[in-house]
């Protein structure tokens, strides 16, 4: 069978591993930040070819493998890895903005995300208009002469909002508008934006490729066309380039991402439709009940929905919130998500009456225990 026939699962253990150093089964760390040659000529001629290694921020035998693995899971031909989620989302936005460019960005999309649109680019002449990006024809009518990228992130990292990927690469593809989605929450292993016509698919690699709370990373995937512009220019000038241990790890975290997804998937849905079920907790997002506002867009463009859920409870004091958040014994509270461990962390929403809400991301403990932790809580916070 040739490589590009093999399933999600087999990528993840063998694509871009050669087995050449001693028969190592676990490919070696090349934890170094520049290779030699053997002649001044090959010296010379290394930039004519960037599948030669000369120096780890262009690029490193070790992150070459997770980069090759990581544009497979995604169907992309290229992959750029960044030393964080941030620094591989801003590298692919500024690959395709400049002066003058203005850019349509869903509500939904990651806070720090939307802190560069507002805050960042304005200094170089980049104008942002915020969308529900839901509503796709909000997306249409957003769109400008001078628009020259559409920012997805669906589902986002909250109240989980699902966009018409699709309808919306569409759109942006008539109009020659780049496409960037921020894939984070889906991984490859639920969706694939680029066979629904999405230009760039960026990744917080910290999350679920990432799976076990040990690295920062980020991903670019793409065209060769598109990420070779990215790895020349934002990858090579911005110097955001993935350390070589980090890459390893991130080597490793693929190995089990199928197994974690469809275990973090088992377990959200079990908890979502508990939740959903008690007298404590007034409303539920998780994309994967059918009672989500998107779920048969769900239906049609992703293979299963993360672990990943927030609700609304029905007590609403910030010190009813923060006891149930506190007494929760394997719920930890942190700010990221898509690890082994799970979380849960109270957040008060301004532009919804300054309701409470808690957000959790579902780890790998049994799922049980983890519905007796939140029952406990749920009706003491109550009582």
């Amino acid at each position: 069978m040739n490589e590009e026939n093999w399933s999600f699962e087999t990528i993840c253990q063998h694509l871009g591993e050669k087995y050449e150093y001693e028969g190592a089964v676990v490919p070696p760390i090349f934890q170094n930040s520049l290779f030699v040659f053997d002649d001044a000529a090959s010296f010379v001629d290394r930039t004519k070819d960037r599948r030669v290694f000369d120096y780890t921020r262009i690029n490193n035998p070790t992150t070459d493998i997770a980069e090759k693995k990581l544009a497979a899971l995604e169907k992309t031909e290229q992959c750029r890895l960044f030393s964080s989620g941030m620094a591989a989302i801003s590298a692919a936005i500024l690959s395709c903005v400049k002066t003058g460019s203005h850019v349509v960005c869903t509500e939904a999309a990651y806070g720090p995300t939307l802190q560069f649109f507002r805050e960042y680019l304005p200094k170089f002449g980049v104008e942002t208009s915020f969308v529900d990006g839901r509503d796709t024809n909000a997306v249409r009518n957003a769109i400008r002469d001078t628009t020259s990228l559409i920012f997805l992130e669906s589902p986002g990292s909250f109240y989980f909002h699902i966009q018409d990927i699709e309808a919306i690469a569409n759109i942006a593809k008539e109009r020659g508008i780049a496409t960037i989605i921020d894939n984070s929450n889906a991984s490859p292993y639920f969706q694939n934006p680029a066979e629904l016509g999405i230009d760039l698919i960026a990744h917080t690699a910290t999350k679920y490729l990432g799976g076990h709370s040990d690295i920062v990373m980020g991903a670019v995937c793409g065209s060769a066309e598109r990420m070779s512009r990215i790895v020349e220019n934002e990858g090579a000038l911005f110097g955001g380039n993935a350390d070589p241990f980090a890459s390893w790890l991130l080597i490793r975290s693929l190995r089990t991402l199928a197994i974690r997804m469809e275990r973090a998937q088992q377990s959200a849905m079990k908890i979502a439709a508990f939740l959903n079920a008690h007298n404590s907790v007034a409303h539920v997002y998780y994309p994967g009940l059918p009672s989500h506002p998107g779920h048969e867009l769900v239906k049609k463009q992703m293979r299963g929905t993360s672990g990943m859920i927030s609700f609304e409870p029905t007590f609403q004091t910030q010190q009813k919130v923060f006891q149930f958040c506190e007494g929760l014994r394997l719920f930890q509270i942190g700010v990221s998500w898509g690890g082994h461990e799970s979380l849960a962390i109270p957040l008060c929403d301004p532009n919804r009456d300054s309701k409470w809400f808690v957000r959790m991301s579902v780890g790998l403990e049994n799922v049980d225990d983890l519905l007796d932790d939140l029952d406990r809580e749920l009706k003491r916070a109550s009582a």
